[in-house]
């Protein structure tokens, strides 16, 4: 089977499938954070998604990844040469999905690992404002999950890291200036309003953008 009839078969079947769902074609661009063209070119056979794109899209549905490539009219037995390679791909693929899981979670747990050591070795020397180290760790946390996901070209959760390197930015700062000076600046909090509004409208302006066409 060629890449042709490949392409024809895997955009019959999200449109399939899509219709099953009784989404439009915007409806599943929404949940895949793509453009309704983009759908549209797959549904014709003029593009296709990437495999962490299959991925999701065999999420959406319900459905193993292969179900996607695969003939309905077709034979087990005659399941393609292409279709067994794309779906050794798409294993490989949740293998690496999964591992990099693992190397987030880990990450933002040494992050709150160090901040406990931090509390108990100032606690242990009688520092009654040891506790802050934990709100210190709340941006922290954001920037290594943001920088981690950014080297890996996974932007789906950046409005909400950015969101809590914000707010515990800000929270971080107004501890800081309680606890030491004795000063509340709860005003400070009000800077998060616009910088709120500022992330979801930066983000609302390229969450429609079309991604590769892969």
């Amino acid at each position: 089977m060629d890449a042709e009839e490949l392409k024809n078969r895997l955009g019959k079947n999200i449109a399939a499938y899509r219709k099953q769902e009784n989404w439009t074609q915007a409806d599943l661009a929404e949940r895949l954070n793509y453009s309704d063209k983009a759908v549209s070119k797959w549904e014709r056979g003029e593009s296709v998604p990437d495999v962490m794109t299959l991925v999701q899209l065999a999420d959406l549905f319900g459905i193993q990844t292969d179900e996607l490539l695969s003939d309905p009219d077709a034979l087990p037995e005659e399941t393609g040469k292409v279709e067994q390679a794309m779906s050794r791909v798409v294993e490989k693929t949740l293998k690496r999905k999964a591992d990099k899981g693992i190397i987030l979670m880990l990450s933002a747990l040494l992050v709150w690992f160090v901040a406990l050591l931090v509390y108990v070795v100032l606690s242990s020397l009688g520092f009654e404002v040891s506790a802050v180290a934990f709100v210190y760790a709340i941006p922290v946390t954001g920037i290594v999950l943001l920088s981690l996901r950014s080297a890996w070209r996974d932007f789906r959760w950046n409005r909400a890291l950015i969101s809590v390197i914000m707010w515990g930015g800000i929270l971080s700062v107004y501890t800081t200036f309680l606890v030491f000076v004795n000063v509340s600046l709860w005003r400070l909090f009000l800077l998060g309003i616009p910088g709120q509004l500022a992330i979801f409208l930066w983000f609302r302006m390229f969450r429609k953008r079309e991604k590769s066409d892969g």
